[in-house]
């Protein structure tokens, strides 16, 4: 008896010790302790109930700064996961429940609207994160990001941490059950298993007003012309920022760091970002008709005006630039390219080039007009070699492909100047030079127009291009613009200089278990929670307007939904409103509520419910037929019924209404139904059976009115009372 039992013990220390992935003899008496310790920390926290479920497992993972618990409970009505800390901070908490085979809907596919209510899903999400969060250093204020749909769904919430009342890298999100707002899901992120060392303290010593001035350097602005949004045929001036380094304010200190450049070197030693493989060619540019058939490739080279594959070939070889000479053409393919607002069609042709060397692969793909042979598009793939020393300088590369410009697109190259280029990549084994040539208007820059050149950095061919540069846009002259001094002023005080704690690289040092794992993965330094000033804003600046003087911002982004500007105080804006809530309506800025209802309108209205709404106005005939394919696999109507045009009365619309819900079959039956219309006697027999629905429903009231023709504000309403219904 005594054996057996010890046996017993000695198999569940040992699956202990497994499942904690550590050796047995050192861990192994401790291993089943600190999983109930961790157990009880967790159901503690969250005040669980868990004689639900009937298995339970837990398992370590020994992170590299923080070891990590993965608990979970499972039994027949669901599972619960949870991840914690070992001092039982919860990471990730999942609620499952196994879904039981629903009963079979009698009715209707309609969608039906859900049953919000935001302030108790709030409610119980500011509950949960309240318990979870530890103790006095930690606070946060939920944030609802999402709300249930027509297609079902839950409430979703996010929030920021803060530690000791000031912002934080740390951030958390969580998932409310919309029936019942029980919490389903959480995560969040913890210092522990991201950095080393606690929390500093959160008293600065460096003030707000220090680092303000400290800041301005840090900030940099460049003139250049930009579109306008009303007009983007004309161009107008802007202060823009230069992006570079991210600088913070040590609060501790009163210094001024560059946390871009104390990330670099943390990272310099484990490898992370090198490659030496060759730069991957744009997926864009991959246009080469490959789903064409070969029989389809060879008739469209008969087309009137396309150009044979040996022709366009030819015409890129007299190119001497291109440096084909060594290159074997390996494929050809064409595409046709419908033209837009009545433009011709333009049919384009992709050229790959392949050459072999002992260094590798080499290839040249051409992206041409297949009737003019004019190259849009050319990029090349060749072996990258850390080793080789580049045949000419960026300098002498530049030249070449200026002189490139100027020899075949002599009509722009006057307006274009050195923007930006890429010849650092050579030193580190890229065997291309890449320069970009921006559009110069008036002194300044405008970078939408460019050329893109490419240079072989072995033999000195042109290697790629790509370009943009239109003629039909007007430039804003010059005169009375703001100067920089002030630009840069105007810049800084649309940011706030706010104190929070961030993650600041600082040396490791050895004797440290956390550190030495560190040090052995090839980090010279690791991040520590610090103390600093940083600049922030509450809404992202494009700039300073180069006339006005005042900060740029984006557009707000609008409402959810869509939106009308006809509705007024309109009887049936609640209904339209709150279809389009769930873009549930038209996609048009008016909805036209008193406007005779088609048979077209209908339908564009009821399209929305399962795929994007439509402007009933649009003359797009494909988007037509598609609407009613749908309408006629719905059983709303049949092909004999088409009449786009037709005007609708109020008893057609119910009748279609409550087909698309699914009651149709019951509405045919005859002699069950009665109703208690005004209009009874004027309702014909073959509609008495949707009528009495309708009633029931609540579609209708004491009049019928079948034969009155019907308003787009009534087909709103009936719908919105018919969905509110299900």
């Amino acid at each position: 008896m005594e054996v057996n039992v010890m046996k017993k013990v000695f198999a569940l220390l040992l699956s202990m010790a497994l499942l904690c992935e550590t050796a047995l003899p050192a861990l192994a008496v401790t291993s089943d302790v600190r999983l109930i310790q961790v157990t009880q920390a967790v159901k503690d926290t969250l005040d669980l109930d868990t004689a639900v479920y009937t298995d339970f497992y837990g398992v370590c993972q020994e992170d590299t700064l923080a070891p990590v618990w993965d608990l979970t409970w499972t039994g027949d009505s669901g599972s619960l996961t949870i991840e914690s800390l070992e001092d039982g901070t919860i990471l990730y908490y999942m609620l499952s429940e196994y879904r039981q085979v629903p009963e079979p809907i009698a009715n209707s596919p309609l969608p039906s609207f859900p049953e919000e209510n935001d302030g108790a899903a709030s409610a119980a999400a500011q509950t949960f994160v309240d318990k979870v969060l530890r103790g006095e250093s930690e606070s946060a204020k939920v944030s609802l990001i999402r709300s249930p749909g027509l297609d079902g769904g839950d409430y979703r919430f996010t929030a920021d941490i803060l530690l000791n009342g000031l912002p934080s890298p740390l951030s958390l999100s969580l998932t409310v059950r919309a029936k019942d707002h029980i919490v389903t899901q959480f995560s969040r992120d913890v210092p522990d298993n991201a950095c080393l060392g606690g929390i500093p303290s959160p008293i600065p010593i460096a003030t707000q007003a220090q680092s303000s001035a400290l800041f301005r350097n840090t900030q940099a602005l460049r003139l250049e012309y930009v579109r306008t949004d009303d007009d983007p045929t004309y161009a107008i001036l802007r202060y823009l920022p230069e992006y570079g380094h991210d600088f913070y304010v040590d609060a501790s200190t009163g210094k001024l760091v560059d946390l871009t450049e104390l990330e670099g070197a943390m990272y310099k030693g484990t490898g992370a970002g090198n490659s030496d493989t060759a730069a991957e060619a744009p997926a864009a540019a991959e246009e080469n008709g490959s789903s064409l058939t070969e029989a389809e490739q060879a008739g469209i080279q008969k087309l009137e005006g396309v150009q044979s594959k040996e022709a366009l070939d030819a015409g890129l070889r007299s190119v001497k630039e291109y440096g084909l000479t060594a290159y074997t053409l390996v494929s050809a393919a064409y595409s046709i390219w419908e033209g837009k607002d009545g433009e011709e069609d333009s049919v384009t042709c992709t050229l790959r080039y392949s050459r072999s060397a002992e260094d590798g692969a080499w290839s040249r793909t051409f992206i041409v007009d297949a009737k003019s042979g004019v190259v849009s598009r050319l990029y090349s793939q060749g072996p990258w070699n850390e080793e080789w020393e580049a045949a000419l300088t960026a300098e002498e590369a530049q030249s070449k492909a200026e002189s490139f410009l100027a020899a075949y697109y002599p009509g722009h190259s006057g307006h274009l100047d050195l923007y930006d280029s890429s010849t650092d990549r050579v030193a580190e084994g890229s065997p291309f030079y890449s320069f970009t040539f921006a559009r110069q208007e008036n002194g300044y820059f405008f970078p939408d127009h460019f050329y893109t050149v490419g240079i072989d950095a072995i033999d000195g061919t042109v290697s790629g291009l790509s370009f943009l540069y239109e003629e039909d846009v007007t430039f804003d002259d010059p005169d009375s613009i703001v100067a920089a001094d002030a630009a840069l002023n105007i810049w800084m005080s649309t940011y706030d200089v706010t104190l929070g704690y961030l993650y600041v690289p600082e040396p490791l040092v050895s004797g440290d278990d956390a550190q030495d794992k560190l040090l052995q993965l090839g980090f010279q330094s690791f991040y520590h929670l610090k103390l600093g000033y940083t600049l922030e804003r509450e809404a992202r600046c494009l700039g300073v307007d180069a006339k006005t003087g005042e900060p740029v911002f984006p557009p707000e982004p609008g409402p959810e939904g869509l939106t009308y500007t006809d509705l007024g105080n309109h009887w049936a804006r609640e209904a339209v409103e709150t279809l389009a809530k769930y873009d549930v309506g038209y996609a048009s800025d008016t909805f036209a509520p008193d406007q005779p209802l088609t048979q077209w309108d209908l339908l564009c209205l009821l399209y929305s419910l399962d795929y994007s709404p439509l402007d009933p106005a649009s003359e797009d005939q494909d988007l037509r037929e598609e609407v009613y394919a749908a309408a006629y696999r719905a059983g709303i109507l049949t092909k004999a019924e088409r009449s786009d045009s037709a005007l609708l009365n109020r008893g057609t619309v119910i009748q279609m209404l409550l087909d698309r819900a699914g009651y149709g079959k019951v509405a045919q039956l005859k002699g069950i139904f009665t109703c208690s219309y005004a209009d009874r006697d004027a309702i014909p027999e073959g509609e008495l059976g949707y009528a009495a629905l309708a009633q029931g429903l609540g579609l209708a009231g004491d009049t019928y009115a079948g034969q009155r023709t019907a308003t787009r504000a009534e087909a709103a309403v009936l719908l919105y009372r018919l969905m509110q219904g299900q």
